[in-house]
């Protein structure tokens, strides 16, 4: 109710806004305008200039304002987030041919089927990530065939941020995985150190 008695104020005030002799005054240099004529220097103005005001007064943000609501939401394609960009399926299928590579370690190949599921992910719409959020990847990838293990490492770490940025989902998976490796890197730190082959001790 409070919507359309706004709408009908507004209407009824239009057709008097336009009948009424609006004077612009300049009062100590400043431009104000009354409905009053000036008392020092100004000049009415025709009816046709405030028909603008009218229209613009009707819109419905100014209605939504004038009742104390928040703005209204922008338009599809109007200030909204950016699309998602993804690879290409002819990318996600070479990712996943090079994840199927004896070429690879375990953990490159690991790394390459990872990034081959956030890609088709992506596609699916989950994520919001940019060109340069797969310009990262990309690199990745291509590092993963370095001869350096610290190079691999530190590029797969720069890819897994850049997901964890743009899919919150994604991130927790990353970071749970981290946590479970630090686990097993530990357990095979205390195995070796009381002389066991941490491969043939059982799992806890």
């Amino acid at each position: 109710m409070a919507t359309w008695a706004a709408v009908a104020t507004l209407a009824l005030w239009a057709p008097q806004a336009q009948a009424q002799q609006v004077w612009k005054c300049e009062v100590d240099g400043q431009v104000r305008f009354s409905d009053k004529p000036c008392p020092g220097t100004g000049q009415p103005l025709a009816e046709r200039k405030l028909q603008a005001n009218v229209v613009e007064a009707l819109k419905p943000e100014v209605v939504h304002a004038a009742m104390g609501r928040p703005p209204l939401a922008p338009a599809d394609g109007a200030g909204g987030p950016p699309a998602n960009v993804c690879p290409s399926e002819g990318e996600i299928r070479n990712m996943e041919t090079r994840a199927s590579s004896n070429s690879l370690g375990a953990p490159e190949r690991q790394f390459m089927q990872d990034e081959a599921r956030r890609a088709l992910q992506c596609r699916a719409g989950q994520g919001r990530y940019t060109e340069a959020d797969w310009a990262v990847s990309r690199e990745a990838q291509a590092a993963q065939s370095q001869l350096s293990e610290r190079a691999r490492q530190e590029a797969r770490a720069r890819a897994e941020a850049r997901h964890s940025a743009a899919h919150a989902v994604e991130g927790d998976r990353i970071a749970q995985r981290r946590l479970e490796e630090e686990k097993t890197q530990r357990r095979n730190q205390e195995l070796q150190q009381r002389g066991q082959n941490p491969a043939s001790a059982p799992r806890p």
